[in-house]
């Protein structure tokens, strides 16, 4: 307790200066409280606005897929190079270390696996154990124009919801179907529904043409999606045009654990986000780091 013999009256008010009050850094969340901001910022780097988000959250239909094994030896070694970690509770309780500093996007879609209609999903975890986890985000899929797309889009609702309530962002997933056309109309239908509804950030998918007009015509930050394996120069391509063209960052996966070598690949994928480097450049660092590799090995 603070003693009070030995108070003194403040005297530097700097009554000339008007007190400021920055601007928050990313689009269409400057409304939201700080608790939402303070997390947003855990998830987006606020020198840059951009973020590079590695995914493992495929077993959850997937099942051990390819890269993904043994999450402890293909994983973990990655996690300093990665300013997010989009997994499910069940990884990250059993094998992400608990000393991890890096933020946590949380999928909380379930309950179909890739032997069944993927749209059919539900609500996989309650808001209780995303606080336990120390969840910097929530995300679920939202499957537009798929069989369930309504059941999908009240998963996403709920969320959002119950997310306002503690201050904890939603990341709405646009799920896109075998049969429907990865083009502008599509994508600036599901990304702005998503929008609409309240979604603070949305992972989409790159295309072209007409990125960029799904960009401006969504007020949120959009991240894209890895998508299936590229090869390693044609990945980097995909990230320098989402980037130059307006995307807020990168949510990869398979492009990046499945990669000839995954630590190269992230840290050329940092290049590209965060640096600016154009993907010929970057594609030159993940040599140069791969070869620095198997000289020490």
């Amino acid at each position: 307790m603070a003693d009070k013999d030995d108070l003194k009256e403040g005297k530097n008010f700097h009554t000339h200066v008007p007190q400021t009050n920055k601007p928050f850094f990313l689009k269409g969340a400057g409304s939201l409280d700080w608790g939402m901001q303070n997390r947003l910022s855990q998830i987006f780097n606020p020198i840059t606005g951009r973020t590079v988000m590695l995914a493992f959250d495929h077993g959850y239909f997937q099942g051990p897929t390819t890269g993904i094994e043994r999450i402890d030896i293909s994983i973990a070694p990655l996690i300093p190079y990665a300013d997010v970690l989009m997994c499910t509770r069940g990884a990250l309780r059993t094998v992400i270390p608990s000393d991890t500093k890096k933020p946590i996007v949380l999928r909380c879609s379930g309950g179909q696996s890739i032997l069944k209609e993927l749209s059919n999903e539900t609500i996989a975890v309650d808001i209780e154990d995303t606080l336990r986890l120390n969840a910097s985000a929530m995300a679920a899929q939202v499957y537009i124009g798929a069989e369930y797309e309504h059941k999908s889009i009240s998963n996403i609702v709920k969320l959002i919801d119950t997310g306002l309530r503690y201050g904890i962002p939603t990341l709405a997933v646009t799920g896109v179907g075998a049969e429907m056309d990865r083009d502008l109309r599509y994508f600036s239908l599901a990304t702005r529904m998503c929008a609409e509804i309240g979604a603070h950030y949305i992972k989409s998918y790159y295309f072209e043409p007409g990125f960029e007009k799904v960009v401006a015509a969504c007020p949120v930050p959009i991240v894209i999606a890895g998508g299936k394996k590229l090869s390693e120069i044609d990945a980097l391509e995909m990230a320098y045009k989402a980037i130059d063209q307006g995307a807020a960052g990168v949510d990869m996966g398979r492009n990046i654990f499945q990669s000839d070598h995954p630590i190269a690949m992230i840290q050329a994928v940092n290049a590209v986000v965060h640096k600016n480097e154009g993907f010929k450049q970057a594609f030159q660092l993940y040599e140069e780091i791969r070869a620095r590799s198997a000289t020490i090995n």
